[in-house]
């Protein structure tokens, strides 16, 4: 829609409460990704898990939220912190380890690793190792489903690091020209590959970045799944109904270094302890649950008691699985 303005919406209030279901349903997937990542830490740390490996420790409540307001057939794609939208998207822990691992029971058969899997059963267009790759991709879902009419809305992951890459604006570009159903979601963590977004972009309020396109955005309170729903529920509505792309800046952050082999040196240890005590945004969902009486410290601990049971299968799994045949080497590509 031509000739519309770029927008940045402030709430005054807090966001809206979530249900109880969906309070706990939130508790135990960002829990679950919390757990998975830690394990997937130790298993590298171990050499079980080559090549690079970038976990979501932190940010859990932006794919969380993002996915309660999302609807069926809706698809989403990333860059290569990845593990906590395949798991956000309903992919099988035990699969998504088997990948990290390079075993046959993979996702993509052991051949992506941590970088490269995907599921399009649960319309998860993969992870991409090359910075800001995901965008444009993204920004093709969104061209389908217009061309389709389809009603679906696509949504592109990418990090305060990538916003800075060329084809993000192109990408952008083309969406607004053609009213493409798209959201953009970047995940500001405050560091890019070590680096402060402070001195790595001249613009670091990156709601704003689609302003020369007329495209609307608005930063959101990344670490309270409450907000990231809220504001994600605006994003689709808009996307879905006709109007184009939106742009949502999630204001989060990670616990670890960049990769693992990022010993994060450019911080201090109290600023990380900082957020996790004040800010974490599975303690918020935790500490509403027992303020409310929705449930008890004995219950609580026996969800983490279930979600570590549940990754540590999928460590014993992924541990026990065989290797791809050589001969896989030769599949899946195009002669």
């Amino acid at each position: 829609m031509a000739g519309r303005a770029a927008t940045k919406v402030v709430g005054e209030i807090g966001p809206a409460p979530l249900s109880a279901d969906e309070e706990l349903a939130s508790y135990r997937m960002m829990l679950l990704i919390r757990r998975f990542e830690e394990k997937a830490g130790q298993m590298y740390g171990m050499g079980l898990i080559g090549g690079f490996c970038h976990l979501y420790i932190g940010q859990e409540a932006v794919v969380v939220g993002i996915k309660l307001a999302m609807e069926d057939g809706d698809q989403f794609i990333t860059g290569y912190r990845d593990h906590g939208h395949m798991l956000a998207a309903g992919m099988d822990a035990n699969g998504v380890m088997a990948e990290l691992t390079g075993r046959q029971g993979g996702y993509s058969r052991g051949k992506g690793g941590s970088m490269h899997m995907f599921s399009t059963e649960k319309q998860f267009f993969g992870g991409h190792g090359i910075v800001g790759a995901q965008v444009p991709l993204g920004t093709g879902l969104a061209f389908s489903n217009r061309y389709n009419k389809n009603g679906k809305v696509a949504l592109a992951f990418f990090g305060d690091g990538a916003a800075n890459q060329g084809q993000v604006y192109e990408s952008f570009n083309m969406a607004e020209l053609w009213s493409l159903p798209i959201v953009y979601v970047i995940e500001n963590n405050k560091y890019a590959m070590g680096t402060s977004v402070n001195r790595a972009s001249s613009q670091t309020d990156f709601s704003k970045r689609g302003a020369s396109f007329n495209i609307p955005g608005e930063q959101v309170d990344g670490m309270d799944v409450r907000a990231v729903k809220e504001a994600a529920l605006r994003a689709l509505a808009h996307a879905r109904s006709g109007n184009g792309p939106y742009i949502l800046e999630m204001l989060t952050y990670r616990y670890r270094g960049h990769s693992m082999s990022d010993p994060a040196k450019y911080r201090s240890k109290d600023e990380v302890q900082k957020m996790r005590t004040d800010h974490d945004p599975i303690e918020q969902v935790r500490n509403r649950l027992i303020a409310a009486g929705a449930l008890s410290e004995a219950e609580l601990k026996a969800i983490d008691a279930e979600v570590r049971e549940v990754v540590q299968r999928s460590a014993d799994f992924a541990s026990a699985d065989a290797e791809p045949d050589p001969a896989e080497l030769w599949t899946d590509i195009v002669k």
